[in-house]
């Protein structure tokens, strides 16, 4: 019996605590990431967002699935991040917040601002998070020429968005191709997030309460081009009163589901569910019937044409029997 998930807004840890065999990825390629739409190249960060979630051996494998043929798993002191690779592409993804765990809690919490290393000031927490973990991942770039791409999902967005600005201004060839960042909060004041010329994609799900923090009254700001999802979970340009109006219409279908909208919104699930459904629509020309993000990501026993079905044999990420390899660093 295949396990399902009932709330959209369940903590990130549950998915965590799951098999890769337990999902059905909307993803596999086959070929460079640059050659897909930007919705597709989303898409299918967003589900490399996800998968940081599960143990290193599930996301291994999860991996694999996805069309990832290497890869490395980092942690420093709570702090992780992996680097998946094939023979085209290279993606640094940092695992998000976690409530478990107390680093991330205090990284989140954290709202002091601290002058970052190039300009300007950064939120304080992430820095310090990002400052343990990026010169592992500095020196496990230094030979590669692929192309790179940075992503991550709630603290896991933050902390890319940093390490994309340090990759830019490192010594090491690599350059960040894009940035794509789910539920991530705002990382520092207007001259830190203007400093690094970045093609950065951040996504919004309607009332993800994460978005909204740390407050624009302390000096906070957001970079890259904003990808709003209403409370239909379609890509609009709103502002103002509008904003605050569909914001209000999305915490009322909250009530009905008996849900708390602002974090329910902030779940990986709804991301990629609004994601492929938009990458749907785009790719007919016309509106597609929208799933619950639940329903349509939990596997079933029923083969999905459009899906990759599970097989270990398939391209892991490190050859079978073996996990990824990991670089760490104990607390000092």
């Amino acid at each position: 019996m295949s396990q399902t998930v009932s709330r959209a807004e369940r903590p990130e840890r549950q998915i965590g605590q799951r098999l890769a065999d337990e999902f059905r990825f909307h993803t596999r390629l086959q070929g460079p990431i640059a050659a897909l739409s930007l919705l597709r190249r989303s898409l299918a960060l967003a589900e490399v967002s996800m998968i940081a979630y599960l143990t290193p051996e599930q996301c291994n494998l999860a991996a694999g699935r996805l069309g990832f043929t290497g890869g490395k798993y980092f942690s420093v002191r709570g702090s992780q991040a992996y680097w998946f690779h094939n023979e085209h592409d290279s993606v640094i993804v940092i695992r998000g917040t976690e409530p478990n765990r107390w680093n991330d809690i205090k990284a989140d919490a954290n709202a002091i601002t601290a002058l970052a290393e190039t300009v300007g000031r950064v939120h304080r927490g992430f820095k310090r998070e990002t400052d343990e973990l990026w010169p592992l991942l500095e020196k496990a770039l230094e030979a590669d020429r692929r192309t790179l791409w940075f992503t991550g999902h709630s603290l896991g967005g933050a902390m890319a968005t940093i390490c994309a600005a340090r990759c830019l201004l490192s010594y090491i060839h690599s350059e960040p191709a894009e940035l794509h960042t789910f539920g991530s909060p705002r990382v520092g004041c207007q001259r830190y997030i203007s400093h690094a010329p970045i093609a950065h994609y951040r996504w919004v799900n309607n009332n993800d309460i994460v978005t909204r923090v740390p407050p624009v009254w302390l000096g906070y700001r957001h970079g890259g081009q904003e990808l709003y999802l209403d409370h239909l979970g379609r890509i609009r340009q709103l502002s103002g009163w509008t904003r605050i109006a569909d914001r209000l219409r999305g915490f009322g279908k909250g009530l009905l589901r008996f849900r708390i909208d602002q974090l329910g919104d902030h779940s990986t699930l709804d991301y990629i569910a609004h994601v492929f459904e938009a990458v749907r629509r785009e790719e007919s020309g016309g509106e597609q019937h929208q799933e619950r993000p639940e329903a349509r990501y939990a596997n079933t026993a029923q083969a999905d044409s459009g899906m990759v079905r599970p097989d270990r044999g398939q391209h892991p990420a490190a050859p079978a029997g073996q996990t990824i390899g990991s670089a760490s660093a104990s607390a000092r």
